[in-house]
Parts: structure tokens; sequence; C-alpha cells
């Protein structure tokens, strides 16, 4: 039997290179669509070092440029070679940044990246995805119990925490509906919880309420590794489509991967069918 092929994207540090690293080690065949070669290639000596005879292959990408999505989907689909396994893992925040960033396509660069950008490489691998009955493992954030869904673009009030926590929770919403029309792929989602050596981790912390920030300094939280569990048991056969797997400590923070009911803000089906138009306008 070949060997599964897989894709993660973000897999050229932090949580997405652990998931790529695992996924390495149970024999699959791991595709690294980096932004950044001399990242990607840092990735691939990393994994090498502990997975010897991993099967890597990094391949070009920027998911805020819509150009280099089209660019890879064409060249994934001329291969013809199905996509077993895809992890949605890329993401991008800003935090201290008070500057709105607009991508070369005209998006606030939080949404295209988190977001838009997945979706579109979404439309682009559908027909790989679909050949392969995939399994698929959208990387949301605890970010998105916070996320407006008006003014994604930020255009009417900017902050890169409101723009990051919007993008997520229309990434998340965005899934569910593609797990609810999929045929053929089965599409969970998942969350790392907080990681500490990840750079978001002091933020997210820092915006619990008081006594709850205070408690929590006192919680060590999930490893790289650890972090990257919920999004590999997103990927079991077993899963039910629309599931949500994360770390099972409270609030979701930290601790061994468990299935656990969706944050109140992605039960809006409503709000799905809209993302899933607005995505399928661009780009």
């Amino acid at each position: 039997m070949p060997s599964p092929r897989v894709l993660v994207t973000g897999a050229s540090g932090g949580i997405g290179l652990e998931i790529a690293r695992a996924l390495a080690a149970d024999g699959a065949h791991v595709l690294l669509p980096v932004r950044d070669r001399a990242r990607g290639d840092a990735a691939v000596r990393s994994i090498r070092e502990s997975v010897p005879d991993a099967a890597l292959e990094i391949c070009d990408l920027d998911l805020a440029d819509f150009g280099t999505i089209a660019a890879l989907g064409a060249k994934l689909r001329e291969d013809a070679a199905p996509i077993d396994l895809f992890v949605m893992n890329a993401g991008i925040v800003l935090l201290g940044d008070r500057t709105r960033h607009v991508t070369v396509d005209g998006h606030e660069l939080h949404l295209q990246t988190n977001f838009l950008g997945h979706a579109v490489l979404t439309r682009e691998l559908m027909p790989l995805l679909v050949a392969a009955h995939a399994r698929v493992a959208v990387q949301v954030s605890i970010a998105a119990t916070r996320g407006r869904l008006d003014d994604l673009e930020g255009e009417r009030r900017y902050s890169a925490w409101r723009a990051y926590a919007g993008s997520k929770r229309a990434l998340g919403l965005w899934a569910l509906e593609l797990a609810r029309r999929s045929d053929g792929i089965s599409v969970n989602l998942c969350h790392p919880g907080v990681a500490p050596a990840t750079h978001i981790a002091p933020t997210l912390r820092s915006r619990l309420p008081g006594g709850e920030e205070r408690w929590l300094r006192w919680v060590p939280g999930n490893s790289p590794a650890q972090g990257a569990l919920p999004a590999l048991m997103a990927l079991e056969q077993d899963a039910a489509p629309g599931s949500f797997f994360a770390p099972g400590g409270w609030f979701g923070l930290a601790g061994a991967p468990r299935e656990r009911p969706l944050f109140r803000a992605l039960r809006d089906p409503a709000a799905g069918r809209r993302l899933r138009e607005l995505a399928a306008t661009v780009p």
C-alpha cells in the first residue's frame, strides 16, 4: 500500500512542524508548503533529526497571495496524486502591531491568511481530496470564541486581536459548512490549546478576566508536540464529520486531547453558509 500523502500548512515551525513530524514518523509522504524556503529547509532538517527516513517535499505557498495558491493547486493537480490528509494549520497574528495590513489581493492580512487563503486552497485541491476520500483537520483557536463577523476586513475598526479572532471564527464556521456539504471527504475542527513556547500564548492568557488570568499563570500549558495532538486526533478515520478536538483541561487550554463540544460562537449554520458564499467570491 502506498504511503498516504499529507499536506500541512504552517509546518515550518511550532505546532505545525510537530504535526508534520508525527505524520512523517507514521510513514506519510508529507508536503510542506512554505512561504520561506530557508525556514522550510530548516523544518526538513529538524524532522529528519528524529525521523531520518522521513518522506518530505517542500513546495511554495503564501496564503496571502492567491496567485501562489493557484500555482500550487495547478502543480498538484498536474501531479494527479490524491491527497489523503490535509491540515489547515497556518495562521498569522500581529499582536502589538496597530497597522492594518492589506495583501496583494486587497484583503486584510489576518482574514486572507487564516481564512480566505485556506478556503481558496481547499477549492484548488478538492479533486485530489475527493479522489482520496481525504480527512481534513482545520485548526481554529480559543480566540474564535471572541471573534466578530461584522467588519471582517477591519475597515471600520481595526486591531490585530480583533482581526485574528474574527478570522479564526470565520474559518471555523466555514469549515463546518464544508463538513456539511462535502461528499467524500471528512472535515473536523481542532485547536491546540495554549502552548507557552508559541508567541501568541502570553497575549491569549492576558485576554482572560483578571482572576482567571492570575490562576492561569500556574497552568503549564502544552508543548508544541502536545499541541499537535488534537489535529492528529481530528484526522482519525472514525471521527464523525464536524467533530471538534481540543486539550481536555480547563477551557481546552492544556492537557491530553479529547473530543469536546463546539464553541458556542461556531454553532451558527446560517453564518457558515454566508461565509461559504463569501469564500466562493474570491479570488
